[in-house]
């Protein structure tokens, strides 16, 4: 039997397998049954929500407040508008940085039986951001929340309170959600809270965040999920990433809950695109699928999840998730070591087993994994420059296509790397390619990780493929790799030992069965291969997806091809005399190389722009208040022809320049008109007890402002607007506030510890493009503003002294 044949047919049905688990549900239309959640009523209200950009603090945002309390009228709710002056602290930085401004978040409640029950919280935020609609991020998640309450009342009264809380101010800063856990007398009677969050425009709901303690939590969604994305991976990574949601301070509060989002057709997150139109109404109906059923669940429970061990779980495929505690993880890793030394054994009396063999398969195994991160991170320097959400977003308006180029490499150098060990004589060309890779990343700019992985996956080709290695060692020695780093991570991060776990322990019970694929029978290793390679590699496209949606780190996904190789090894292992088909076999493995790197290549020499997936223009008017001259600045990383032919439409070059009161990189400018613009005005007065007091107005069209504040000596007692703040904690340290939707006076109080000096810089910004501007030329079908673009910025600065 064929063996490269079985491989080819594993890798198709793998891939199908993968591409059909990963696909959201079906809408249900406006005609489903009362009682069911549907996709086709719920984006009534997304379309009414996200008709236009809604930030916190517009008169957009105002309606479409105006419009959800409605909708909550009408179903009972009785809703409240909390209004309030947010500021919070950002834990994630040194500098001292605060981020504040007005909100106005949106309670109701769907009263249960037992109103003296911890209460069940469905939670999404109703604000966007600047420049887009929102329609994913999140007036999904406000507009499934709407539907599973009227889903929940046509069942009847659920015997618990179920609040509904949209939120607003989330994407300045989650000033709402601090708001009301901080100070709302309903945030003390949450028991449990689900929250709905978009980073895209569609793709199959993940649930990426629980509560602490989470083995209650765990049970509850393995008993609801439909088509779930959820593991203690995701728990695990989301922690520590510099990412937060709404879902970040209802934790801190200790509220035990769930965080569920899509994040697939990534281009439209926060962008123009993200239109009632363009999101994916599968999606929307698989968050409320998954939302309604732990929602009936839990409002019709008279308990809530307990507490418990944090678990280890993961979906498999349909419904199914697997869960144990974390020392269970032990019993597989123990199960994985048993088999795999039955299969040595067996491999041994068959003569099929030679210990520098095994030596050989781990540098084989290294070699995979290192240049496949190397020709992955290659690619990446090839299609697209720079490191950034701005810098991806030409390859994820081709997104299908740049992870296809991705696929194939990756593919490519699972084939090659067994064919190499099997076929031996290969140092040279195994060197070779990997020095290559590493070199070939250098025309785009000195890169020390494609030299590290280039030199790295060099060194292991050139000891590791001389003499040819049976197919049993080598196998074995990739088994032993895996084994390693299982244990490692079952030592320092329990929850994500899994990941290698899992994969192999199929692998080494497909090694038991196969003897290391030494099996007298030739057709039981193509055969038991193709059965348990299937549905593993089908397993792990997934996961490999997700982390290809997550992260612009092409080269992470090196570990996907690592461990589909446990289970597909055998079968591309090479044979040391390679006959015609072999032959044949190595020149389509190059060519599969050659397709993804050019694919890469393709990206980056043709252009992605088109109406659906527009290109990002910035432009910003700059000017200190009062000043003869101004500045017209672009943050794009580089310049659009739109953008370059607007910044030198009053003569000026653009130059790179930078200021860390408006961007914290360097960004595109060049000299413009001044206009009768002003900044915010400050003042600083003495009160009876040596307090000082900072007054800083706005400007009236200001819907930002930013603070720079810093003091010669120890100031306390730091009140703004009346509420303490940690402020000024340490002299000679620059404190900044960033406010959207600033209040029309901000009053800060401190008591000096003796004479000193205060500087205040301000950055106030505008909310549309001011009448006293020479208008912006229009754009093309193929252009989009982005995020704060269209604005202008006053600078305005003083020193003050007592």
């Amino acid at each position: 039997m064929n063996r490269l044949a079985v491989l080819g047919l594993t890798l198709v049905v793998a891939l199908i397998l993968a591409l059909v688990a990963g696909r959201p549900p079906s809408p249900k239309p406006v005609t489903a049954p009362a009682d069911a959640f549907s996709a086709g009523r719920a984006l009534t209200d997304v379309g009414v929500i996200a008709r236009e950009p809604h930030p916190t603090g517009s008169l957009e945002n105002a309606r479409a407040r105006d419009y959800i309390v409605s909708r909550m009228t009408a179903l009972g709710l009785s809703p409240q508008v909390q209004a309030d002056l947010s500021l919070r602290r950002v834990t994630r930085v040194e500098q001292p940085v605060f981020l504040g401004g007005r909100i106005e978040n949106i309670v109701g409640v769907l009263p249960g039986r037992d109103r003296s029950a911890p209460a069940l919280a469905l939670m999404a935020h109703y604000d966007s951001v600047p420049g887009s609609p929102g329609a994913a991020d999140d007036a999904a998640g406000v507009a499934a929340a709407l539907e599973i309450a009227r889903a929940l009342k046509a069942r009847g009264t659920p015997a618990r309170d179920v609040i509904f809380l949209f939120t607003d101010g989330e994407e300045a800063g989650l000033l709402g959600a601090e708001a009301f856990f901080a100070r709302h007398p309903l945030a003390g009677r949450i028991g449990f809270l689900v929250n709905m969050e978009a980073r895209g425009g569609g793709g199959l709901v993940q649930m990426f965040q629980t509560g602490a303690r989470n083995q209650g939590t765990t049970d509850l969604l393995r008993r609801t999920a439909s088509q779930p994305s959820a593991s203690s991976l995701s728990v695990l990574l989301y922690s520590a990433m510099p990412n937060d949601t709404d879902f970040t301070i209802a934790r801190a509060a200790r509220i035990d809950g769930m965080n569920f989002a899509f994040i697939g057709r990534q281009f439209d997150y926060h962008a123009a695109t993200s239109t009632p139109a363009n999101l994916d109404a599968g999606s929307l109906q698989h968050m409320g699928d998954q939302v309604t059923a732990l929602a009936l669940e839990l409002s019709g429970s008279s308990t809530l999840p307990a507490r418990g061990p944090d678990m280890v779980f993961s979906h498999v495929f349909g419904d199914l998730i697997i869960a144990y505690p974390a020392a269970a993880g032990w019993l597989v890793l123990a199960a994985c070591a048993g088999l795999l030394a039955l299969a040595v054994r067996n491999a041994r009396r068959r003569g099929a087993l030679d210990a520098p063999g095994v030596v050989r398969g781990v540098g084989a195994a290294l070699y995979l994994l290192l240049l496949s991160g190397a020709l992955l991170h290659l690619a990446r320097r090839i299609a697209a420059d720079g490191a950034g959400f701005l810098e991806q977003r030409s390859l994820l308006a081709r997104v299908t296509a740049w992870e296809t180029a991705l696929l194939l490499i990756a593919l490519g150098v699972l084939v090659l790397a067994p064919r190499f060990a099997g076929q031996g004589r290969s140092r040279l060309q195994a060197g070779a390619l990997a020095l290559a890779a590493g070199a070939a990343a250098l025309p785009f700019g000195w890169d020390i990780a494609a030299v590290a992985l280039g030199v790295a996956a060099a060194v292991a080709g050139f000891m590791t493929f001389g003499p040819p290695v049976r197919v049993a060692p080598a196998w074995t020695g990739m088994l032993l790799t895996g084994l390693v780093v299982a244990l490692g991570l079952q030592v320092v991060a329990p929850p994500a030992a899994f990941l290698v776990a899992w994969p192999l322990l199929a692998a080494c019970l497909l090694a038991a069965v196969t003897t290391l694929g030494a099996t007298p029978r030739s057709w039981i290793t193509p055969v038991a291969g193709a059965l348990v390679a299937t549905p593993v590699t089908a397993w792990i496209l997934g996961y490999g997806h997700g982390v290809f949606l997550g992260l612009d780190l092409p080269a992470l996904l090196a570990l996907f091809t690592w461990l589909a190789a446990f289970c597909l090894w055998p079968l591309a292992h090479g044979a040391p005399d390679p006959g015609r088909m072999e032959a044949r076999a190595g020149l389509v493995t190059a060519g599969v190389l050659m397709a993804g790197l050019g694919l890469a290549i393709f990206l980056r020499l043709t252009s992605p722009w088109s109406e659906r997936h527009p290109q990002v223009t910035m432009v910003q008017h700059l000017q200190d208040a009062g000043a003869a001259t101004a500045l017209l600045i672009s943050t794009e990383p580089r310049l659009s022809n739109w953008s370059a032919a607007v910044l030198a439409r009053d003569g000026g070059q653009p130059s790179r320049t930078g200021d860390p009161l408006v961007a914290r990189r360097d960004f595109w400018a060049s000299p413009a008109r001044p206009a009768p613009l002003e900044g915010a005005e400050t003042s600083l007065s003495a009160l009876d007890d040596d307090r000082q007091r900072l007054v800083i107005r706005p400007p009236a069209d200001a819907a930002g402002l930013t603070l720079d504040l810093r003091s010669n000596t120890l100031a306390t007692a730091v009140t703004v607007n009346g509420r303490p703040a940690g402020l000024l904690a340490a002299p000679g340290v620059w404190n900044r506030i960033r406010l959207q939707a600033p209040p029309e006076t901000l009053v800060i109080e401190f008591q000096p510890a003796g004479p000193g000096a205060l500087e205040v810089r301000t950055l106030a910004r505008s909310g549309s493009w001011p009448a006293q501007l020479a208008p912006l030329p229009n754009r093309g079908a193929t252009e989009m503003a982005f995020g704060d673009s269209d604005t202008a910025l006053i600078r305005a600065e003083a020193t003050y002294r007592w």
